[in-house]
């Protein structure tokens, strides 16, 4: 059976899509969503941009409202922002497990082009280094 994660982040623009986008990359067999408490309208260029630098294309994706999901089951809830954690709704649905993995917000970056680009980077390179460890936890514990 599938296993089914939601990533949950404040406007579902830039940690939620990086993370939704680096577990499919890491399995592509995982049934990964993502979503937001307060969507915004598109997901940021910017993330965009430094995830098709390193091979993931997330261009395709949307922000959604949490609300479409809390009727749902998932094997694992993950906020990724404070504010989604402390904001994070009940879910009729059945959940496994509820974990907070914290980022910075890139899209609050502020400096020229190339310092809001760095920004964008390290956060994706933490938010890939996170994930890998919580993939590498989550099949030592499945097997």
């Amino acid at each position: 059976m599938k296993k089914r994660i939601l990533i949950l982040c404040t406007g579902n623009s830039c940690r939620s899509q990086m993370a939704a986008g680096l577990l499919k990359f890491f399995d592509p067999e995982l049934e990964v969503y993502s979503a937001g408490t307060h969507p915004s309208s598109r997901v940021h260029p910017k993330a965009v941009q430094v995830m098709a630098e390193i091979g993931i294309d997330i261009s395709a994706a949307k922000p959604q409202d949490v609300a479409a999901f809390v009727d749902q089951g998932f094997d694992w809830v993950i906020t990724v922002c404070d504010h989604a954690k402390e904001t994070c709704p009940m879910f009729l649905g059945e959940v496994k497990e509820q974990l907070h993995i914290g980022f910075q917000d890139p899209a609050e970056a502020a400096g020229n082009e190339d310092e809001i680009l760095a920004v964008f980077r390290r956060v994706r390179d933490e938010i890939r280094k996170e994930f890998s460890d919580f993939m590498r936890k989550a099949q030592s514990t499945a097997s």
